[in-house]
């Protein structure tokens, strides 16, 4: 089953998610602030080190034994190219159902959930074709305590089943 995603149908899928708002679980990897449609996230769960798997690139830590479901685990750090990532006691494993597989993301730190309203929400920056950055949603705006501050939205099914990612054709 071919899980790419042509830019038009990607487009339409911001455009729909930018126009609907919802639920978000956000999340900090450095010092930037992520969000992802809470409907995705199974369980979040305290890092532990997984199996490496041979010739895996390395954003792909390996996997872990997640009550008998073998769960590759991505570290979202070095996915975008973000740093060295550095494991401490803040850093979370995000459990996903994506595209009806199970998979973890290692991110630095969880925040909290949101709710963003459709003025909340706008469309992705368009970038060069040197940036891959259809994956992003779009960013959303917060406002607490008269501070404001940017939540970037990604749309975590595109990026996981994206072709560079190689989750669902090598891993079963």
């Amino acid at each position: 089953m071919d899980m790419t995603v042509s830019p038009a149908r990607a487009a339409q899928a911001q455009e729909a998610m930018a126009a609907i708002g919802g639920e978000f679980l956000t999340f900090r990897i450095g010092t930037e602030e992520y969000g992802i449609d809470i409907l995705r996230v199974q369980e979040i769960r305290s890092y532990e080190a997984p199996t490496r798997i041979a010739n895996a690139p390395d954003f792909i830590k390996g996997v872990v034994n997640l009550r008998g479901v073998i769960v590759p685990i991505v570290d979202l750090r070095i996915k975008f190219a973000l740093g060295e990532p550095a494991y401490d006691e803040f850093t979370v494993v995000i459990v996903l159902n994506v595209a009806n597989r199970v998979v973890g993301v290692v991110v630095d730190s969880v925040s909290d959930v949101l709710e963003l309203r459709q003025n909340q929400i706008q469309p992705a920056p368009q970038f060069n074709t040197a940036v891959d950055a259809s994956f992003i949603t779009g960013v959303g705006t917060v406002v607490e305590s008269e501070r404001e501050r940017m939540l970037i939205l990604v749309n975590i099914e595109q990026l996981m089943s994206s072709s560079d990612m190689g989750l669902f054709d090598s891993l079963g």
